[in-house]
C-alpha cells in the first residue's frame, strides 16, 4: 500500500458514517471520495448533507447529465420547448421515454414516500447553499438511449423498447422488486435490468460506457490539483467501475474519449438505402402493373393509398386525434411513404397542433397527467406525441402490407 493509499484510508475514516458503501481515492493532489447511493433511500440523502456538513470537500460531483439536472430543477422545462421543433428534429420518441420514466419515477414516489433522487436533489441543494462548485458527469441519458438502440441488434429493437414503455405505462402498482433494483441503479437503469443482466451489448452502453465517462468528466473537470477534495455522489451499482478507471492513469486529453462515448454510432447504410429501395421497388411496381393492363396499375395505386391510409389514418384513431388530423394522414400516409424525406408522423403531428394548439395548463399538468394511462389522451401536449407515434407505426406496417400485397399481385397470381 502506497504513502497515497494510507493517506485516502486515513482521511475516509475521519468522515462521518454513510449508510451506502463509500470509497476515497487520491490522485496526484486531489482526492475523490465516492459515495455509493440508493436512488430511492432518505438515508441516501441524509449521507450526502452529513458528508457536506464536515466542510471537507470544496466540489460536489454527481451522477447526473444536464437534462436530467434541468429536469429536477425546472421541471417546467418543457414549456419552453417548440414542440414543432421536437417533431421535426426526430426527439418526439425521446419526449415520450422521458415522460414515461417521469411517470414510473412519480409512481415509485407515491408508494414509497420517497422521491428517487433525493440523494442528488440533496447534493445539488448543499453545494448551491455552501457555494461550491457543482459538476455533472453523467452522460446525457437521449444519448444513452440512442447508443442502446444502435448497440443491440436491430431485432430486439422493437421489443427492447416497447418493453421499456410498456412496463412504465402498463403497471399502476410499482412492485417491490423494482424498487429495491432502484437501490442499485436509476430509473434506466432499473427498467432494462432485466435485460441487462443477460444482454452485453445492452450491458455496455447501460453500465460500463457510464462508468468510464463518469471517470474522464472528473479528469476533465476537476482533474488532480484543481480541487483539494471532491465529493462525488453515484448510484452504487457504479462505484467500482467508477472508482476502477479513476484510480487507474487516465488519457492526458480526456475531451477526445469523452466525445468518442457521447458519438452516436450513425446507423449502417443499409437502414439508409432500404427506404429509398423500397421507394424504387413500389414505384417499379406501379410501373410493371401499367405496362401490363392499365386496370391493374390503378388497383395497385388505389390498394397502396387505401392501405397506408387506412392503417396510419386509423392508428390516429387510436390517439383520440382530431378528425382533421385523421383526414390528413389519411390522405398523408402514401405519399409520404413514396418519400423518406418526410414521415406521416410529422404530418400527423403538425396537422394536430394547429388544429388542437396545447394550452398552458397542458404544460403545467403533464407530468402528472402522463402518470395515469388516460391522461396521455387528456393531456394535448402527450396526446400530440401518440399521434406522432401512432401515425409512424401506422404508415411503417401499411408500407409493408401494401408492399407485399403489390410483389403479390405482380407475381404471385393474386390479381
Amino acid at each position: 500500500m502506497n504513502q497515497d493509499e494510507v493517506m485516502a484510508l486515513k482521511l475516509d475514516a475521519s468522515l462521518p458514517a454513510t449508510s451506502g458503501p463509500r470509497q476515497t481515492l487520491s490522485v496526484g493532489e486531489t482526492r475523490y471520495t465516492l459515495l455509493g447511493t440508493a436512488h430511492v433511500s432518505a438515508e441516501s440523502a441524509d449521507d450526502v448533507r452529513a458528508l457536506l456538513a464536515t466542510g471537507a470537500f470544496d466540489a460536489v460531483a454527481i451522477e447526473l447529465c444536464d437534462a436530467r439536472h434541468q429536469s429536477m430543477t425546472n421541471p417546467d422545462a418543457l414549456n419552453d420547448q417548440d414542440l414543432f421543433q421536437i417533431f421535426k428534429q426526430g426527439k418526439a420518441g425521446m419526449v415520450a421515454a422521458s415522460l414515461a420514466l417521469g411517470a414510473f419515477q412519480q409512481r415509485i414516489a407515491e408508494q414509497s414516500g420517497i422521491q428517487p433522487g433525493a440523494e442528488m436533489r440533496a447534493a445539488v441543494e448543499e453545494a448551491a447553499t455552501r457555494e461550491l462548485p457543482l459538476l455533472l458527469v453523467d452522460r446525457d441519458v437521449g444519448i444513452t438511449l440512442k447508443r442502446i438502440y444502435r448497440n443491440v441488434p436491430w431485432w430486439q429493437r422493437f421489443s427492447l423498447f416497447s418493453g421499456l414503455v410498456g412496463s412504465v405505462l402498463s403497471r399502476q402498482d410499482v412492485s417491490k422488486e423494482e424498487i429495491e433494483k432502484l437501490k442499485e441503479g436509476d430509473i434506466l437503469e432499473a427498467t432494462f435490468s432485466e435485460f441487462a443482466t443477460e444482454s452485453e451489448t445492452l450491458y455496455t452502453p447501460l453500465i460500463r460506457e457510464r462508468d468510464r465517462y463518469m471517470a474522464l468528466r472528473l479528469a476533465q473537470d476537476a482533474p488532480p490539483g484543481r480541487y483539494r477534495h471532491v465529493l462525488v455522489v453515484l448510484g452504487a451499482g457504479h462505484l467500482k467501475g467508477t472508482g476502477e478507471h479513476l484510480s487507474a492513469p487516465l488519457p492526458e486529453t480526456p475531451a477526445t474519449e469523452v466525445a468518442e462515448l457521447e458519438a452516436t454510432p450513425p446507423p449502417s447504410k443499409l437502414w439508409k438505402i432500404l427506404p429509398w429501395a423500397i421507394t424504387a421497388l413500389v414505384i417499379t411496381g406501379f410501373a410493371i402493373g401499367f405496362s401490363r393492363d392499365n386496370q391493374l396499375g390503378w388497383q395497385l395505386i388505389i390498394e397502396w393509398f387505401l392501405i397506408n391510409g387506412i392503417l396510419s389514418g386509423g392508428a390516429t384513431i387510436i390517439a383520440l386525434a382530431h378528425p382533421g388530423t385523421v383526414i390528413a394522414t389519411f390522405f398523408a400516409a402514401p405519399l409520404t411513404s413514396l418519400n423518406p424525406t418526410i414521415g406521416a408522423g410529422f404530418v400527423a403531428a403538425g396537422v394536430e397542433l394547429y388544429l388542437r394548439k396545447p394550452k398552458v395548463r397542458d404544460f403545467s399538468n403533464l407530468r402528472r397527467d402522463v402518470t395515469q394511462w388516460r391522461g396521455w389522451w387528456k393531456n394535448r401536449v402527450s396526446r400530440t406525441l401518440l399521434v406522432f407515434l401512432l401515425a409512424t407505426i401506422g404508415s411503417a406496417v401499411g408500407t409493408w402490407v401494401a408492399g407485399f400485397r403489390i410483389a403479390g399481385a405482380l407475381f404471385g397470381g393474386a390479381a
